[in-house]
């Protein structure tokens, strides 16, 4: 199974957060799975951290370089992604979060996500 990580799950994730339920922490630590993020999640934590909209338990740069020592893998936003992204209706008007789910669609990925408007999109979800 690959699964992709929402933006506050990732965070979740590296800040220990009690958000997170134990059902999650197992697949994103089992190193069976195959788990990503995708690029637009390290730009959505920059630019919100950068306006002050996002406070992070570590410094930007610290947190990105747990991520990149992680078993994480990090997928770049590449055409396929875009012509999924093209067709999504506009249940959610957040682009990051659109990106997101046209990841998930074209690679064929379950997403980790809380968001219920990312659950509309008919793209397989976990939580």
């Amino acid at each position: 199974m690959k699964y992709i990580l929402d933006t506050h799950v990732l965070i979740w994730y590296f800040e220990n957060s009690k958000h997170l339920p134990q059902n999650i922490i197992n697949i994103i630590d089992d190193i069976e799975c195959q788990k990503y993020i995708s690029s637009v999640t390290l730009w959505e934590i920059i630019i919100k951290s950068s306006i002050g909209k996002l406070e992070m338990g570590l410094p930007i740069n610290e947190f990105i370089e747990e991520i990149t020592n992680s078993d994480l893998n990090i997928l770049q936003i590449n055409t396929d992604h875009l012509n999924v992204l093209i067709k999504l209706p506009f249940i959610h008007k957040d682009p990051f979060d659109r990106i997101i789910v046209a990841t998930a669609i074209a690679e064929g990925m379950v997403i980790i996500t809380t968001d219920k408007n990312n659950q509309k999109y008919g793209v397989p979800w976990l939580w």
